[in-house]
């Protein structure tokens, strides 16, 4: 013999209430049960569980099990812990590797031609020669630090003034 618990519709048509019963497996559904656990009305909002929990955990120890829709109502009525959730599935196929590519921030044709200009004149100003008369060497040391651009200085982009 088999014991489960599972639930008896009571009510009217399409009004239906539930008692949490424990039955034997073999009975009909509205049929002849072993005793009341509680009671389930889906039609009121929130729902209402009602569901002794003694007599629940009394029947669940002694070996009754429970119906998939009676487990979910003992859940929620805290009789019984939630099962933990198992981590999804790993999937068994291998991922197609996709070429990772560096998105560049596009710049306008003017844009990229006025900013080469002014890095060009930039290098030729840096490349210049600065040539002074050995007279001191704290001369030559100015002139190093001259030929030099700070680092705190910053390039800027002049825009050209064009006709049109």
């Amino acid at each position: 013999m088999s014991v489960k618990i599972r639930l008896t519709r009571m009510g009217d048509k399409k009004s239906p209430f539930y008692r949490v019963v424990v039955a034997d497996s073999r009975s009909p559904r509205d049929g002849k049960f072993i005793e009341v656990l509680g009671t389930y009305d889906p039609l009121k909002s929130p729902a209402v569980i009602k569901i002794n929990a003694e007599k629940a955990v009394k029947w669940l120890s002694n070996g009754a099990q429970p119906t998939d829709t009676a487990k979910s109502l003992l859940i929620t009525a805290g009789v019984i812990p939630a099962p933990k959730q198992r981590p999804p599935a790993k999937l068994s196929y291998k991922k197609a590797e996709v070429p990772v590519v560096e998105a560049k921030p596009e710049v306008k044709k003017e844009e990229a031609k006025s900013e080469e200009k002014v890095e060009a004149k930039t290098e030729e100003k840096i490349a210049e020669p600065v040539v002074e008369a050995a007279v001191e060497p704290v001369a030559e040391e100015k002139a190093e630090e001259a030929a030099v651009p700070a680092e705190d200085t910053v390039a800027v982009p002049v825009e050209e003034k064009t006709e049109g």
